[in-house]
């Protein structure tokens, strides 16, 4: 897209009563935007990539705890796509984290400790490395300045909505990563082949269901949860500038323009 074809979206969606709820992720070279149907990534150097979100099943999108694990699943569908908007290595890395510390159970509990640091060193070296801070804050601007309605002068930098996000995964993080040590280290069965992926799943998806929670509250001791997690962002976001903006903004048009088209369609 053409930064004027990026303008005329975004105006047109700050025109729009009803907009799709979208969601993000912060690249080294760019930023993911979307939305329950579509995906878009915008890169630094002016590629544009998209594509359809995967759909589960119903059933999987209504249990609890099954429904909270479908979501995990969904938010990194773009990035293990071909083509989408990881790269193959960043691809093998991801499902090596994901995989390997189910395989570890039978090494003794050093060596798990061990290859456990060094797999998660090398994750967040690849996933923060370059300008991926920068874009987090862009990343929440863009989608901020579509809940306000305020695309067009977010793409001038007349406005600038926070770099802070309520929704942001940093403060899902924060609530399952206690809740996941509180799980293993009560887990009241002996240890098996099986108990990492129990365990982790379980934890995973509980904390899911109670950031749907927090998410759905408007007020009251609930939201106190966010605290912590909007403490942190502090580290995991900067100060986006106007070029970084707009890249995420591109990302924000590209998905919006085809759920704009289905709008209208239907």
């Amino acid at each position: 897209m053409q930064s004027h074809e990026v303008q005329a979206v975004l105006e047109r969606a700050d025109r729009h009563a009803a907009l799709p709820r979208l969601g993000g992720m912060a690249r080294p070279t760019g930023v993911v935007v979307v939305s329950e149907r579509f995906w878009a990534f915008a890169g630094a150097d002016g590629v544009l990539r998209g594509g359809e979100m995967p759909h589960p099943p119903a059933l999987v999108r209504r249990l609890p705890l099954l429904r909270g694990l479908g979501r995990l699943a969904l938010s990194v569908a773009p990035l293990l796509k071909s083509g989408g908007a990881a790269s193959r290595r960043e691809r093998v890395l991801i499902l090596a984290a994901l995989v390997l510390p189910f395989a570890l159970v039978a090494l003794p509990s050093v060596w798990q400790l061990t290859i456990g640091i060094g797999l998660t060193a090398a994750l967040l070296c690849v996933l923060l490395r370059g300008r991926a801070l920068s874009f987090h804050g862009a990343e929440h601007r863009a989608i901020a300045a579509a809940e306000t309605r305020s695309l067009g002068s977010a793409w001038d930098g007349s406005s600038l909505p926070s770099r802070f996000s309520p929704r942001c995964g940093t403060n899902f993080a924060a609530i399952a990563m206690p809740l996941a040590f509180g799980v293993q280290s009560s887990w009241p069965l002996a240890p098996a082949l099986w108990t990492p992926f129990v365990v982790t799943s379980l934890s995973l998806a509980v904390s899911m269901e109670i950031w749907r929670k927090v998410q759905a509250a408007e007020r009251g001791p609930l939201k106190l949860l966010l605290l912590p997690g909007l403490g942190l962002q502090r580290l995991t976001t900067r100060e986006p500038r106007i070029a970084e903006t707009r890249v995420a903004l591109t990302a924000v048009a590209s998905v919006l323009r085809r759920e704009l088209a289905v709008a209208t369609d239907s």
